[in-house]
């Protein structure tokens, strides 16, 4: 079927049962960004490919709401399709429950399927409703219905992340984790997100492209930790391992009459970001629920020393296979024919070599000249571009290893560029030199700094439509909440041991895209009469390209910190690469 065509058959369950719209978000039953094929409703329904955004079908209209990441690739997707691109935060435009409240009139029914439907994202509808006394119905998941070669759930076998790599044992988190329950006053404590329950078990799997974490449940009491998943991903070592730190497992269906079965008079903690509508109503009625923030969530995005050690070194191999990656492309670029796509499998290729690598950890961003300017564009057989010695080459790339999760972007000049290009570049770098330099007083949040990597830009009059920064798992998920550097409220603390990006950009439609992107560590700096000082400790190392730099328009601090920031990349990787290799980068981190 045609998208149009899905919609057709869509609108028609909703009149069957009784719905003037129908809401699809992106998420699955664990409200994951990145999902298996199996819960990519929104993309099956709507044509459209990236990772956040939102369907709002009704019965006669069909809207798309998606972030500033996502606008060019969107129009390009949605293109002969009935669906309107609703571009999310810019002036004018309402939220999608704003408009489903608009469009409907009084007594209306809206539909979504409760399993992926956070506590909060229903109540947040609902709320928008609730004048126009619109109803809800989160009984039924009509995609399913109409979705006849609908992918199964996966099926990969999981396997331990050892201490070595996590630095604490799945007892000693077990133990953090029930200290925490009780200075909340809860008995149980309830966990949907695939990467916190993988971090508390020390467990990783496959479920997931690009994420190594398994599908399954969690629910911890004082004296139990049961592990709900599909007995069959568990093989006899790792059913072994649990066992001796104290976890139970079963079937993962079996979420629900566990949850029934809670005392009627204990309390459950809960996130309602994180938990879907459908588990919260498993729930008995007069149970006490206490609600906050993630406990494993919070405690995972805090790095420990362990950890913080295999990631530095985590990073410098990581960065010797780009470094490897830029020369072959340097000397390859204008004898070879080179594809944004067999750029992207050169890379991959370099980075199998490293020891302790598993895959990816997202799908890389290989874009030339304007295709750049989608910020999330990936490349197919029939839209992807051949290199040229000449213009601006984008790669946004990462990797997952057992030590760590990497994430790092360079654009490369591959040839002459405009006059426009380069002030561009260089803005980019300034904001990036800006934000790496940060010393700030602990209880800051990102959204206090994230002015810092835009102010050079603003000063032009340029904007990216993103945040600047995200935080970073530990062989988990690429983007880790909650740290994040944006313009949008964020009221987490930057404590030290937590890792975010710092990744300004320029992205002009049509012409280019431009990001530079390292990862830091927060760290502390001085501690002065007025408090403790923090900064941030630079990660990846791997030169920027000073042929994309307007030197005229960098300041000598920021000459001296490029100047810096690149003797170290010499010093840290020339170890590692051959003869040619080391010159080549002797020469891309010269001094200026």
């Amino acid at each position: 079927m045609k998208v149009n065509e899905k919609l057709q058959a869509l609108r028609k369950l909703m009149k069957e049962r009784g719905m003037d719209a129908y809401v699809i978000p992106s998420f699955d039953a664990h409200q994951s960004e990145y999902v298996p094929e199996h819960w990519k409703s929104r993309a099956w329904i709507s044509g459209f490919t990236g990772s956040a955004g939102t369907v709002v079908v009704t019965l006669d209209e069909a809207g798309l709401w998606t972030d500033g990441r996502y606008f060019i690739q969107a129009e390009k997707e949605l293109k002969g399709t009935e669906i309107k691109l609703f571009k999310m935060r810019q002036p004018g435009v309402p939220t999608y429950s704003e408009w489903v409240s608009g469009v409907l009139k009084e007594g209306n029914c809206v539909g979504f399927d409760g399993k992926v439907f956070s506590c909060n994202q229903a109540k947040e509808l609902e709320g928008k409703l609730k004048d126009k006394n619109i109803k809800t119905d989160d009984r039924y998941d009509l995609v399913d219905i109409i979705w006849e070669d609908r992918p199964e759930l996966p099926l990969e076998k999981i396997y331990m992340h050892e201490v070595k790599y996590a630095g604490k044992s799945t007892k000693e988190k077990l133990h953090i984790v029930r200290e925490e329950m009780k200075r909340k006053g809860a008995e149980y404590y309830l966990l949907s997100s695939l990467d916190d329950i993988a971090w508390l078990f020390n467990i990783r799997g496959n479920d997931v492209n690009n994420n190594p974490v398994t599908i399954s449940y969690a629910l911890v009491s004082m004296k139990e930790a049961i592990f709900f998943i599909d007995s069959r991903k568990i093989t006899d070592e790792v059913r072994h391992f649990l066992k001796e730190n104290g976890v139970e497992v079963k079937e993962y269906e079996e979420i629900e009459n566990s949850l029934k079965n809670i005392e009627k008079s204990s309390s459950v903690f809960y996130d309602p970001n994180k938990i879907s509508r459908w588990l919260y109503g498993c729930m008995p009625e007069s149970t006490k629920k206490v609600q906050g923030k993630d406990i494993c969530m919070l405690l995972k995005t805090i790095k420990n020393e362990v950890e913080i050690e295999n990631l530095r070194k985590c990073h410098i191999k990581d960065n010797v296979a780009m470094v490897k990656f830029l020369y072959w492309l340097d000397k390859n670029v204008d004898s070879e024919q080179i594809t944004e796509i067999s750029a992207t499998d050169k890379l991959e290729d370099f980075r199998r070599q490293q020891e302790n690598f598993i895959d990816t950890s997202f799908d890389t961003i290989a874009a030339y000249k304007d295709h750049a300017a989608m910020m999330h564009y990936k490349a197919t057989e029939k839209n992807q571009y051949t290199l040229k010695p000449e213009g601006m080459f984008l790669v946004d790339s990462g990797g997952q290893y057992l030590d760590g999760t990497t994430d790092i972007t360079r654009t490369m000049i591959l040839g002459e560029i405009t006059d426009e290009e380069k002030r561009d570049f260089t803005y980019v770098l300034k904001g990036h030199i800006a934000l790496c330099r940060a010393k700030f007083l602990h209880g800051v949040t990102g959204t206090n700094l994230d002015v810092l990597a835009r102010l050079p830009l603003w000063e032009q009059g340029i904007d990216y439509k993103c945040g600047t920064g995200h935080g970073v798992g530990f062989l988990l998920s690429v983007h880790e909440a909650p740290q994040r550097f944006s313009i949008e409220h964020n009221d987490t603390r930057l404590e030290k041991g937590m890792v975010i990006t710092n990744e300004p950009g320029v992205y002009k439609e049509g012409k280019h895209g431009i990001r530079t992107e390292n990862t830091l560590l927060v760290v502390e700096d001085q501690l002065t009469d007025s408090g403790q000082f923090m900064k941030f400790e630079v990660l990846a190392y791997c030169p920027i390209d000073l042929d994309g730099v307007d030197i005229s328009l960098l300041t000598e601090v920021e000459r001296e910190w490029l100047n810096n920031y690149h003797k170290d990349v010499y010093e840290k990787l020339s170890p590692y690469l051959n003869d040619e290799e080391r010159e080549w980068l002797k020469r891309e981190t010269r001094e200026i």
